[in-house]
């Protein structure tokens, strides 16, 4: 038994999916399947039962779990007391961002960070907000750069980025173009384009929406708000986005009133100590956020 059979093990535990626990430790899946196995004959009992789709533990899997996640924050508090004498930082910072969400100044703090820690691997996914905050609850990811509508989850750390409104945003020939704001109920008079279910803004829309009996008519989402735009600039609706994603836009951006939660972009992690993201922080700050 090693500490690497143990990460294996934890790590479809915690995913159930041998594929999804292969990309977590960044080998293949064979070589993941081979080092449970050989785990299992050293412990004499299978700790997995793979008769369906989705993989669960057996009961003497359920027993090792936290033994093995145990072992596992040891082995991690061993290095790290070692690291702090030696004046070293390293390990692994997993961090997750919204989808097509471009904050140079995250860059600029990673870069930073890099610059300072050279010793700590960074890596980098991509998703919804809502997704991404279940992966900060579950360890999977150590921070993300996430949307929310009004406040971030009250479980989590967080640091606010950007709070603010929405804004329609149309062309100069659309009717809404030479309003100073445009109300809620007459916003969704028209064909609307905005983000998908799970990002902010969208939780924003939704809600503000269902607080006024609105029906909102979502006519086209997509992913990245430049996209958004696009698709507003060629007709086919009116885009609603926050305020600064439609702030280099040709577009005309309408204020839109009656909405009371802003769209916020923050930072979250756990509230658990961690030195990786005790080194990173400060970079943040410096780079404002």
């Amino acid at each position: 038994m090693d500490l690497r059979q143990l990460e294996y093990f934890v790590a479809v535990a915690e995913e159930a999916n041998f594929t999804k626990a292969a990309e977590r430790v960044h080998i293949t899946q064979s070589g993941v399947s081979a080092q449970i196995r050989q785990f299992e004959r050293e412990v004499g009992a299978e700790l997995f039962d793979r008769s369906s789709r989705i993989v669960r533990l057996t009961d003497a899997g359920i027993a090792a779990l936290p033994h093995a996640r145990a072992a596992l924050a040891a082995a991690a508090a061993v290095q790290t007391a070692i690291d702090q004498v030696k004046g070293l930082v390293r390990g692994h910072l997993r961090l997750g961002m919204v989808t097509a969400c471009t904050v140079t100044a995250l860059f600029d703090a990673l870069a930073a960070f890099h610059r300072a820690h050279p010793r700590i691997e960074v890596s980098l996914s991509e998703g919804d907000s809502d997704a991404l905050v279940e992966d900060v609850r579950a360890g999977r990811i150590d921070i993300a750069l996430v949307g929310a509508a009004g406040t971030t989850p009250a479980d989590l750390a967080y640091r606010t980025v950007v709070s603010e409104g929405l804004v329609a945003l149309v062309p100069e020939d659309h009717p809404l173009a030479g309003k100073e704001s445009v109300g809620l109920r007459r916003l969704c008079a028209y064909p609307l384009i905005c983000l998908p279910v799970g990002t902010g803004v969208r939780a924003v829309l939704d809600q503000a929406s269902a607080a006024a009996g609105v029906r909102v008519d979502v006519a086209l989402q997509a992913t990245a708000p430049g996209a958004v735009m696009d698709l507003a600039a060629r007709g086919l609706g009116v885009a609603v986005l926050s305020a600064s994603m439609g702030a280099d836009s040709k577009l005309t951006a309408v204020p839109i009133t009656g909405i009371d939660v802003p769209a916020v972009l923050a930072l979250v992690w756990r509230r658990e100590d961690s030195t990786v993201l005790r080194a990173l922080l400060p970079h943040c700050a410096a780079a404002g956020l």
